[in-house]
C-alpha cells in the first residue's frame, strides 16, 4: 500500500512516534490514521509496561499558585535527557495546574494518566512521585523557589500580625526559600526534633568525650557540660531557625526574622515550609 509522506508526518506529530514506526503502523492499518494511532499507543503502553521496573532517579519539581493555594509536585523519569525534554516539562506544569484547578491534594488516576500519555510516546518509565497542596492564610506572605536544575523546590509561608505585605517580608520569605534549598535543614525548630534522636546523639557525644584523653579525666559536671555544648551546636546545625542566615551568616534565621519584624512593625512566624528534593 502506498503511504503518503504527509500522512506519516501527521501521525508522527499526533503521536510523537518515530517516522518508520508511523509508516509501518499506517501500512499495518491500511492507511487508517485513527487505527494507526491506536496501534502506536498500544505499543507504547506495552513498552512502558516492560520498563516499569526501571529506576526513575531523574525528574523535576513543579510549583503552581493561584489565589490562596499552591501546589508542589515531583515528577520522575529514567534519564536526565527526558527530564529536560520540553514535553516532560510541559506535562509537569499541566499536572500541577490541573491539581490546583480541580482541588487534588495527592496523586490520583487522572493526574497519573496525564503522565502516562507522555510515557507511551517517549517510552520511558515515569512517575508522579508526590504532590502536596498548601493553603495560604489571609494576611500571610508566600514565597516559592525552584533551583535552576529543577531538582529542588521550596515553598515558604510566613504569618504576619498585623497583616503586612511589606517588601522586606516578601524578600525575607524568598530568602528563606533560598536558604532551605542551599542548606537543606532537617528540621524547622528544635521542638520538631525527635527526642529519641537527641538521646541517640547524646549517647554518641558522651562516648566521644569518654574516649578523648583530655576530656576523660575531667569532673563529671564538666563532661556533662561538654556534651550539652555539642548537642546544642549539633541541633543548631540541623534546625532551620537556628542556622546562620543565608544572606548574613553573622545572625541566625530566627534573629533575622525578628529584625524584619521590628522593621515592619509586625509579628512574623513560620506558617508552612515545604521542601522537595528530587528523590529524597
Amino acid at each position: 500500500m502506498d503511504i503518503k509522506a504527509a500522512d506519516v508526518k501527521a501521525l508522527r506529530e499526533a503521536t510523537g512516534a518515530g517516522m518508520m514506526e508511523c509508516k509501518n503502523a499506517l501500512v499495518e492499518c491500511n492507511g487508517d490514521a485513527a487505527a494507526a494511532a491506536k496501534l502506536l499507543k498500544e505499543k507504547g503502553l506495552a513498552a512502558v509496561e516492560k520498563r516499569s521496573g526501571r529506576a526513575t532517579s531523574e525528574g523535576k519539581i513543579f510549583i503552581k499558585t493561584a489565589g490562596s493555594k499552591a501546589v508542589i509536585c515531583e515528577l520522575t523519569c529514567e534519564t536526565d535527557f527526558v527530564a529536560n525534554n520540553v514535553d516532560f516539562i510541559k506535562i509537569g506544569e499541566d499536572i500541577a495546574q490541573t491539581a490546583l484547578d480541580k482541588g487534588y491534594t495527592e496523586p490520583c488516576e487522572e493526574l497519573s494518566n496525564m503522565l502516562l500519555e507522555l510515557a507511551t510516546k517517549i517510552r520511558e518509565n515515569m512517575s508522579l512521585r508526590r504532590l502536596e497542596v498548601v493553603e495560604i492564610p489571609a494576611g500571610a506572605v508566600f514565597a516559592k523557589y525552584i533551583h535552576s536544575d529543577g531538582k529542588t523546590g521550596v515553598i515558604t509561608v510566613i504569618n504576619t500580625e498585623p497583616a503586612t505585605d511589606a517588601e522586606a517580608v516578601k524578600a525575607f520569605a524568598y530568602d528563606c526559600c533560598l536558604h532551605i534549598a542551599a542548606f537543606a535543614p532537617q528540621y524547622i525548630t528544635q521542638a520538631d526534633v525527635d527526642p529519641a534522636y537527641i538521646a541517640e546523639q547524646t549517647d554518641i557525644f558522651k562516648s566521644q568525650v569518654e574516649q578523648d584523653e583530655k576530656s576523660a579525666s575531667k569532673p563529671q559536671n564538666v563532661k556533662d557540660g561538654i556534651v550539652q555544648g555539642k548537642i546544642k551546636k549539633h541541633l543548631a546545625s540541623i534546625c532551620f531557625v537556628d542556622q546562620p542566615f543565608v544572606k548574613d551568616d553573622k545572625v541566625t534565621v530566627a534573629a533575622k526574622m525578628d529584625a524584619v519584624a521590628k522593621e515592619c512593625g509586625s509579628k512574623l512566624s513560620l506558617a508552612k515550609v515545604i521542601a522537595y528534593q528530587l528523590g529524597a
